[in-house]
C-alpha cells in the first residue's frame, strides 16, 4: 500500500487569487491567507480600499482591478494575478452582490435578476474557467467558491440571491467533475448570517433568528468561515471534491 503524499497542512508558498477581496469576508480570507504563509492578489472594484489594503498587508499582498460582471475584465484580471504571483494554486471566488435583500418575488425587478446572477454565478464560471489553465499547472490547484445557506433553508425575500447561490452549489459539483483529471478540486462554503459590512443593513430580528436557531447559539464571525475555506485551500484536502459545506453553527445541518 502506498502512502498519500497529499497531506500537507499548510498554506506557505501557496498562490491564491481572492475575489471580492477588498472588504468584509474577502478581506478576512486575505489576511488569513497571508497569516498561513500564502500570497495573495485581491480583486475587486473597490480601488482606493483594495490597493490600501494590499499596501497594508505588504509584499505578498497584490491588489487588481477586476469586475466580474465584465467577462474580458475577468480574462484579464486572472492573468495579471497569475503573472503577479509567478501562477496560480488557489481560487477563491468571493465576489457576489445581493440586490435584492428585503424584497419579495413578487417586487423583484427583472434588471436586478440578471445583475445579481451574472455577478454571482456567471462571474464563479467565467472567473474559474479563466484561472483553470494556471491551477492545471499547479499540480494541486483548488478553488472554493463561496455559497450562502440561504440557498439551503430558502430565506425570504432574498430570492434572487438565494437563487444564485444554489447555482454556485449546482455549479461547484459540476466544475469538480470536470476540473479533477486536471488535479483541481472544487468545493463551495455556505456560511450562515456573518458578521461583517456587508450584513450591518441586516434587520436585526433576521441576526436574531440566527442566532436563536444555531446549535452554537453565538454571532457567527469572520474567521468560523475563513477556517474552513483555508482548510479547502491546503494539499492536505486533496481526496475533497464537489463539496458544499456550510459553516453556520448548526442553523442549516445539510
Amino acid at each position: 500500500m502506498t502512502s498519500n503524499t497529499n497531506t500537507e497542512i499548510s498554506l506557505t508558498g501557496r498562490r491564491v487569487l481572492v475575489t471580492g477581496g477588498a472588504r468584509g469576508l474577502g478581506e478576512a480570507f486575505a489576511r488569513a491567507l497571508l497569516a498561513a504563509g500564502a500570497s495573495v492578489v485581491i480583486a475587486d472594484v473597490l480601488h482606493e480600499r483594495g490597493a490600501a489594503l494590499a499596501k497594508e498587508l505588504g509584499s505578498h499582498a497584490h491588489y487588481i482591478a477586476m469586475d466580474i460582471s465584465d467577462p474580458a475584465a475577468i480574462t484579464l484580471g486572472v492573468d495579471a494575478a497569475a503573472r503577479y504571483l509567478g501562477g496560480l494554486d488557489g481560487l477563491i471566488n468571493n465576489a457576489a452582490i445581493t440586490n435584492s435583500g428585503g424584497k419579495t418575488m413578487g417586487e423583484l425587478t427583472v434588471d436586478t435578476w440578471d445583475r445579481v446572477m451574472n455577478v454571482n454565478v456567471r462571474g464563479t464560471w467565467l472567473t474559474t474557467v479563466a484561472a483553470q489553465p494556471y491551477l492545471a499547472a499547479s499540480g494541486a490547484g483548488r478553488v472554493v467558491n463561496l455559497a450562502s445557506d440561504t440557498a439551503l433553508w430558502g430565506a425570504p425575500n432574498l430570492m434572487a440571491y438565494a437563487a444564485s447561490k444554489g447555482a454556485v452549489m449546482a455549479m461547484t459539483r459540476s466544475m469538480a467533475r470536470e476540473l479533477g483529471p486536471l488535479g483541481i478540486t472544487v468545493n463551495a462554503v455556505a456560511p450562515g448570517l456573518t458578521l461583517v459590512e456587508a450584513t450591518q443593513y441586516v434587520p436585526q430580528a433576521r441576526h436574531d433568528h440566527y442566532r436563536n436557531g444555531r446549535a452554537i447559539e453565538r454571532a457567527q464571525m469572520p474567521d468560523d468561515v475563513t477556517a474552513a475555506a483555508l482548510f479547502l485551500l491546503t494539499k492536505a484536502s486533496g481526496y475533497i471534491t464537489g463539496q458544499v459545506l456550510p459553516v453556520n453553527g448548526g442553523f442549516v445541518m445539510h
